[in-house]
């Protein structure tokens, strides 16, 4: 792991990689949906976050310093979705919108929470079309694959040519290859709700939720061909991988070529905390890597050894300007 490197990383992984999710961030509808606002008199106080491959959760403090109360949206976006056909999306939560099995209280009292979905395919929102032809938007779901099934072929053959649905092609009842749907759209989901925040007071968030972990069967990076590859050091940096890292990492291959370790990787979006007044005056993370056995590694400075399996990051004033990215290589079961 390396303790001492450039700010936090950036590069929020896309569909394999299983991000986690966001800090909250104050918002206003508008008739395309949240639109997220810089609100000035509102400071993050604290912030105080803990990430693990079982638990994300993360403790606000904030303070109105303005001399009138302040109503305002807050909102908390889940990490965007990718569709595929080979959807391999870790989602630890059978729900439809709820996926990640979100959390929140306020001042210790839980609160209710609003979503927002939307739908879209090469930049384009198609939430209404997909809503009017009776589609869950939930990628995960079976519901959603029959669905698709269903419709009739003219709707098929458009939600294709629109980027939103893919021919997937495969038997699964004996009687010879089919052709299906599968949905290809980019889901995005929000929580939201009404926040009132006293005048000249402190209250006190907290958001608690299972992170979606991208897993690979082995390590990708390890083997000596995977080196010369292009992405390699594009891959070393987003999780700032050091040579003692890469050294453990290469330590787990095997003669056969395969790999005694295996990949887990969680993002998680620090960007929107900067829309409050100010930097975060105090910021924490502690890293969970989850056994002394496993490797841990991601881009921060100052980072602190606490346990045998916890690593601690302190920033005073602090204004994210990037995401974080942790990879943990884990052994196999034997």
């Amino acid at each position: 792991m390396r303790a001492a490197t450039a700010c936090l990383a950036a590069l929020l992984a896309a569909a394999s990689a299983g991000p986690a999710s966001a800090n909250d961030s104050t918002a206003a509808l508008s008739t395309g949906g949240l639109v997220y606002v810089l609100t000035e008199d509102i400071e993050m106080q604290s912030e105080d976050l803990f990430i693990s491959l079982d638990e994300v959760r993360v403790r606000y403090t904030f303070e109105n310093h303005s001399d009138h109360d302040i109503t305002t949206l807050v909102a908390f976006p889940m990490p965007d979705i990718q569709g595929s056909i080979d959807f391999m999306v870790s989602i630890p939560v059978e729900e439809p919108e709820n996926f990640l099995g979100f959390k929140t209280t306020v001042d210790g009292k839980p609160v209710e929470t609003k979503v927002q979905q939307r739908a879209s395919a090469l930049g384009i929102d198609q939430t209404p079309l997909l809503t009017s032809l009776g589609v869950p938007l939930a990628l995960h779901l079976d519901a959603t694959r029959k669905a698709l099934d269903a419709l009739a072929q003219p709707d098929k053959d458009n939600l294709v040519q629109l980027g939103l649905a893919a021919i997937d092609e495969y038997d699964n009842d004996g009687k010879g290859m089919v052709k299906h749907l599968a949905p290809n759209w980019l889901l995005s989901t929000a929580f939201y709700r009404e926040q009132t925040f006293p005048a000249g007071k402190r209250i006190v968030v907290e958001h608690s939720y299972k992170p979606s972990v991208g897993q690979s069967a082995d390590v990708s990076f390890v083997a000596p061909e995977a080196q010369s590859e292009p992405w390699f050091e594009v891959y070393r940096q987003k999780y700032c991988m050091d040579d003692a890292f890469l050294k453990a990492a290469r330590a787990g291959l095997k003669p056969d070529g395969g790999n005694s370790l295996f990949e887990n990787r969680i993002s998680y979006v620090l960007r929107t905390g900067s829309n409050w007044a100010g930097p975060i005056a105090k910021f924490r993370l502690v890293v969970d890597k989850g056994a002394p056995k496993n490797l841990v590694s991601f881009c921060a400075e100052g980072v602190k050894k606490i346990s045998p399996t916890q690593f601690e990051v302190v920033k005073t004033d602090f204004d994210p300007q990037q995401d974080l990215d942790i990879l943990i290589l884990q052994p196999r079961e034997p």
